[in-house]
């Protein structure tokens, strides 16, 4: 890897020097902020929470559009992280976990072998973003835009790290899930990076800090800036005198009373302020696409000691609180209910989208990229194609996009007791399949009706098998259409196998498996 402080020096030196096109001088300057795991109740957006605060995501709202009806295309980072680039569907792309920082490099996804207790067998998502895709950073760098990434990333270390995905600058250039351990320095990141704080200095400051340098440097030039925060993903510890305040707002009866969190979501919005005040001291603002969003769910399943962040054991729930509540939704990260996708968002694009406005219209993750070349006028590569649609329409007030929205997790989730599943929502009803989860490994249903049950409830298969038939019919379509890899019947399935104790390895397939089967088609 490369030491990163001259890295961004001399890349900014190159960009300065060497200028850009009349016509992208023209274009407006896209931010696009993206948090890490926070939830739709996270912030004031709704009116669902009154512990934690967000003035300044708020602010966006009063000079943007507040989508109500947005969703990450996966209940994990990664995927959703990949879908935003690409404009693609996480299952097509294959990664569908969040496993990019492991060794193993895999470029594709495949079925693996699963204990004989499950009754699926799940997938083995990809562990890398390919370069083969022409991603969201390159179209707009050739379209002439001066490309910076800040924060986490997630899809792959070099050579699969936003420096050979289309962005010219990446600060800190790491390929891990967090801020290396902890988000007060002195932090954990590898020496090579040369990336380290004064004591006391808190990751996201320093981030949106660089980013600050970033727009600085390139204020008369168009420039894609993505702001991919590492907050307010785990470790959890924060600010001492913030979380001193939200202790003493904390109410013992509200879900949404975690201290840490609090002092951790107030950070991140105080420095998303920060961008908001250096574009209009810059004269930015009014020519600039700010793009607020995150990548899944708030964390429901983590145990932290409240006041110290000290983790504790998932599978110990007597011992600490979760870090927040997505109430009055079902379920968080990593689950495939709403409050796993269903995700916070707001889009500010002076004199064109009215300020303070709503939109219900549905928008998935894959939406970003034609939606921003089409914003900004950029003509879309003809090779390129996209799952995703152009939510200008929306923004502008004229209709809505897309009817039906998708999202595949094929993957058993331990911590959530989550099954491999994946959903539709057309209009305001939500079908979700199981895979293999019902009776000899049939897959089993649940439908809602999400205008009527905001919190998924009550399971409407039984009492409407039509609409289940005909929803199930869009998901089979959507899953030979993006190719997916799916879960199938797990050939050594043993129904009196039990799940392995906490810390112990689960029983080993008692024959080998061959079989791999994608939407249906064999893909050996």
């Amino acid at each position: 890897m490369r030491p990163i402080r001259h890295l961004f020096t001399a890349v900014i030196a190159a960009l300065t020097i060497a200028g850009v096109s009349a016509s992208a001088e023209q274009r407006p300057n896209i931010i696009f902020i993206l948090a890490d795991d926070l939830g739709w109740s996270d912030t004031t957006l709704y009116g669902t929470t009154k512990f934690l605060e967000t003035p300044n995501i708020d602010l966006l709202a009063k000079r943007g559009m507040t989508f109500t009806n947005a969703y990450a295309a996966n209940p994990l980072c990664s995927p959703t992280r990949a879908s935003i680039l690409t404009g693609m569907y996480p299952a097509r792309i294959g990664i569908t976990a969040p496993v990019c920082d492991l060794p193993v490099v895999r470029l594709e996804a495949k079925l693996e072998e699963t204990a004989p207790f499950r009754p699926a067998q799940q997938v083995a998502s990809a562990s890398r973003l390919k370069t083969e895709y022409y991603t969201l950073a390159e179209a707009l760098h050739d379209a002439g835009y001066t490309t910076g990434h800040f924060g986490k990333w997630h899809l792959g270390p070099e050579p699969y790290s936003p420096l050979e995905q289309g962005f010219k600058v990446d600060v800190p250039h790491y390929p891990g899930p967090g801020p290396a351990g902890t988000n007060i320095a002195p932090w954990r990141f590898p020496a090579e990076l040369e990336f380290t704080g004064k004591p006391g200095e808190h990751i996201e400051d320093r981030m949106a800090n660089e980013a600050i340098k970033f727009i600085r440097a390139n204020k008369d030039k168009s420039f894609f800036l993505n702001y991919w925060a590492f907050s307010v993903h785990a470790p959890f510890d924060a600010k001492a005198d913030l979380i001193k305040k939200y202790a003493g707002k904390a109410d013992p009866n509200n879900p949404q009373r975690c201290p840490v969190y609090g002092a951790m979501v107030q950070t991140f919005d105080e420095n998303v302020g920060q961008l908001i005040r250096v574009l209009d001291e810059l004269k930015l603002t009014d020519n600039t696409i700010i793009v607020f969003f995150s990548d899944n769910g708030g964390n429901m399943y983590d145990r932290v000691d409240g006041l110290r962040g000290t983790m504790f054991d998932i599978n110990d729930p007597v011992n600490g609180i979760t870090p927040t509540s997505n109430a009055p939704l079902r379920g968080g990260k990593a689950t495939i209910y709403e409050g796993g996708t269903r995700v916070p968002c707001v889009v500010v694009w002076p004199s064109k989208v009215k300020p303070a406005s709503r939109s219900n219209a549905f928008l998935s993750s894959v939406d970003w990229y034609p939606t921003l070349l089409d914003m900004t006028g950029v003509t879309p590569k003809e090779t390129v194609k996209f799952d995703g649609v152009s939510q200008k329409p929306a923004l502008l007030g004229l209709g809505t996009p897309r009817d039906t929205v998708f999202c595949c997790f094929p993957h058993y989730v331990p911590a959530t007791g989550g099954v491999p599943s994946v959903w539709v929502r057309r209009g305001d009803w939500k079908l979700i399949r199981f895979f293999c989860d019902g009776p000899e490994q049939t897959d089993r249903f649940e439908l809602y009706h999400l205008k009527n049950d905001i919190g998924e409830t009550k399971n409407l298969a039984a009492e409407h098998p039509d609409m289940v038939k005909e929803l199930d019919a869009l998901i089979s379509q959507h899953l030979k259409d993006i190719n997916a890899v799916i879960p199938v019947k797990n050939p050594v399935y043993d129904s009196t196998a039990k799940a392995p104790e906490p810390g112990k390895k689960p029983q080993k397939a008692k024959k080998p498996v061959d079989k791999k089967t994608s939407g249906g088609k064999d893909v050996r």
